[in-house]
């Protein structure tokens, strides 16, 4: 049994999407809007929102998707095998960029990675027998690990963490917890994930540096990612990853949190009472995180506990906000936008990774300076859209509004014509 689809929830993942759409995919990232912007350490500007929003939705979806609690191998392998293809898709957007064919260059070699692509997409997304399903994604995560650590030059610092990667792993862990524990015991598994990991972050010193700090690169989550993780990190940090080891432990909470307001949302309770007790903890949520943040600050890259707790308020607040304008309210007509981006955010997610890289790849004669190349996505932007515009900010964002527009347009067809991609 599956429970009818919660359109707020559908909304609320929609606009979640859409807002990682345009703050990922700006027509220049040297002229950037602020708030389209993550932080640059401590602090929260509403990009930061949208990875902690994914993981509190998924969490709420959760108990939406198994509303019975079965338990049993069937339902574990289904869990493992999704969390992994979450994972493995997450990991070959990091190894397209990578991949060698032959010694190719150029658009045969975007080809040779395209068919790749779409290979790897199909085994992820495809829809198969479970057996199937298992075999995929296995082998798959098999020949990444391969590749990683095999001694190929071209692999040899791939990124290995990412987004996907830790909704993956936290999906795993919270569907576990939904279906095995009480919602008391999984009340106090996050309470102890936030309290350890703030004990943690603030007092075991960090082993060749000494003294415990929360600086970028000298923290203790930052000295595990370079001890395991090595080379396999973010190519701008180079020895940590902002979605690192560490760091993923606190995730598990947002997860949870999303997870109790899934089942608050299910209980057989009026509509206006489930709103009222989602505002109230939503502002208990945000109050706490302001207090903890004066001696653990908010912070996106350590994912802090003051942070999970101030974007899980947040979280909670928009979804009531959006729960009793459409189910309690009934006003549904502005929703059909957000919609057909919130029941299809994988295959948006997928390909909003691939086709920047793709576009990066196919270069030319630059018009204005012949002996320079340019590439096809610079060349759309400086040719075709930031001339039309005087401020170069709004030039950018422009770029980005024309990129949705585009994925609007075809998630449009998608959902007139039913079709929805899942891994």
């Amino acid at each position: 049994m599956i429970k009818e689809r919660l359109i707020s929830l559908d909304v609320f993942r929609g606009f979640t999407i859409l807002l990682m759409t345009i703050v990922n995919n700006p027509g220049s990232w040297a002229t950037v809007y602020p708030p389209l912007l993550h932080s640059d350490w401590n602090g929260c500007t509403p990009t930061d929102l949208v990875f902690p929003f994914f993981i509190f939705i998924m969490g709420v979806a959760v108990s939406f998707a198994m509303p019975t609690k079965t338990f049993d191998s069937t339902t574990f392998n289904k869990i493992m095998v999704r969390s992994l293809r979450m994972f493995c898709l997450g990991v070959f957007f990091n190894f397209f960029g990578k991949i060698q064919l032959f010694g190719l260059e150029g658009i045969p070699l975007l080809i040779g990675r395209l068919i790749i692509t779409i290979g790897v997409g199909y085994a992820l997304m495809g829809s198969f027998n479970p057996k199937v399903k298992t075999y995929l994604a296995v082998a798959i995560f098999a020949v990444y690990v391969f590749l990683a650590y095999s001694g190929i030059e071209a692999y040899q610092d791939v990124r290995l963490p990412g987004v996907l990667q830790r909704i993956g792993i936290v999906y795993f862990i919270i569907s576990l917890l939904y279906l095995k524990t009480t919602q008391k015991t999984q009340l106090i598994v996050a309470s102890t994930i936030l309290l350890g990991y703030w004990a943690i972050m603030t007092l075991i010193p960090v082993p060749g540096i000494g003294l415990v700090n929360l600086e970028k690169g000298t923290n203790l989550a930052s000295w595990i990612d370079s001890i395991l993780l090595k080379d396999h990190v973010w190519a701008v940090t180079k020895t940590w990853d902002p979605e690192g080891i560490l760091s993923t432990i606190p995730a598990i909470a947002s997860g949870i949190i999303g997870l109790l307001i899934g089942q608050l949302l299910n209980r057989p309770l009026p509509k206006l009472e489930i709103a009222k007790r989602m505002g109230i903890a939503g502002i208990i949520l945000i109050i706490l995180a302001l207090l903890w943040s004066i001696v653990f600050p908010l912070n996106k890259s350590l994912w802090t506990s003051s942070f999970v707790l101030y974007t899980s308020g947040l979280a909670i607040l928009s979804l009531t906000l959006f729960y009793y304008v459409i189910d309690i309210a009934n006003y549904k007509k502005w929703t059909k936008l957000f919609l057909i981006w919130g029941v299809n955010p994988m295959i948006v997610f997928f390909f909003s990774e691939i086709i920047p890289q793709g576009l990066e790849m196919i270069q030319f004669q630059n018009p204005e300076i012949p002996t320079e190349q340019i590439n096809l996505q610079n060349y759309l932007y400086s040719f075709w859209i930031a001339p039309v515009f005087n401020n170069p900010m709004t030039a950018s964002l422009a770029g980005a509004l024309i990129y949705v527009t585009i994925w609007s347009f075809i998630l449009g067809l998608f959902y007139k014509h039913k079709l929805i991609f899942k891994v």
